[in-house]
């Protein structure tokens, strides 16, 4: 009888210890001396991890030319989030290859000696963000959650996570650790023409939204600071160009013979952003440093 009773207990613990590998645990600390910046990944069979990046990208705000009013403004955030003074979680929206996330990075290049940390997070993953949270809140370090090219459509999860998560949730509250997101979208869901029906008018001809745009509204109004990007002028895209050029070594008199290629390179693609505009300087630059 007690040789059964501990085959059987035996097998049991064998039963649970596979089931242990099985299940998902809980998130752990990553080695915080590899690297500024981190990735938070989940497998498929449930396991995540804060995983760092080894070759962070060299940008410092000098880079960045032609946004000098969103520059100052995320700059001070950031520095007094780094400060320990009160900040803001921020979004940043507007026009594509605008230096939205550039301008993210050269911040924690910048601060980085100065305690500040990244973690880049997708959007299907923000319901995790209270895992997160709890890793991280005891750490010296200031950490910005990092939300690239964030929205939503109707009814995904991360939408009503995220709401809770900037205003009035536990998480939120912990003083190392800001949300910076960027987004094509000032509101971060779809607005569809029909959603005008649902504005109201007052006798004196004020407008009111209705119920369905007053709730996407409050996403992006939960952000305390909002910072928008325009498309540049052909000027803007101009100087940007000749930054880059130069910052490959290309020399003055060539810079300004690659005008009309770096006009004709940004009408091919239809923008005049500085990510096109970086495109254009590593081409030329390539092609410069082969003769």
């Amino acid at each position: 009888m007690n040789e059964h009773f501990e085959r059987m207990l035996a097998r049991a613990e064998q039963l649970m210890a596979r089931i242990e590998r099985v299940l998902p645990a809980p998130l752990s600390e990553p080695d915080w001396s590899a690297s500024i910046a981190y990735r938070y990944r989940k497998r498929s069979s449930g396991h995540a991890l804060l995983e760092p990046v080894r070759h962070v990208g060299v940008m410092r705000l000098a880079d960045l030319q032609e946004i000098d009013g969103q520059k100052e403004k995320i700059q001070r955030n950031t520095l007094q989030f780094v400060e320990g003074k009160p900040a803001n979680n921020v979004l940043l929206t507007g026009a594509r290859g605008t230096g939205k996330s550039s301008l993210i990075r050269a911040c924690l290049n910048e601060y980085a000696p100065r305690g500040l940390r990244l973690i880049e997070v997708d959007k299907a993953d923000l319901v995790d963000l209270p895992d997160i949270v709890e890793v991280v809140a005891q750490r010296p370090e200031k950490f910005i959650i990092f939300c690239d090219d964030l929205s939503f459509e109707d009814g995904e999860p991360g939408y009503k996570a995220l709401k809770s998560i900037l205003d009035g949730s536990v998480a939120a509250s912990t003083p190392n650790v800001l949300i910076y997101s960027t987004s094509n979208r000032r509101h971060l869901l779809p607005e569809y023409m029909k959603e005008n029906l649902t504005y109201k008018h007052t006798d004196d001809g004020e407008l009111h939204p209705g119920e369905v745009v007053e709730e996407k509204i409050s996403l992006s109004e939960r952000f305390g600071l909002w910072v928008s990007f325009y498309p540049f002028t052909q000027d803007e895209y101009l100087v940007i160009v000749a930054q880059w050029l130069r910052s490959f070594g290309v020399p003055d008199a060539a810079i300004e013979a690659a005008r009309p290629e770096a006009l004709v390179w940004a009408l091919e693609r239809a923008s005049r952003s500085g990510r096109v505009a970086y495109q254009f300087a590593r081409d030329y630059a390539g092609r410069h440093a082969a003769q």
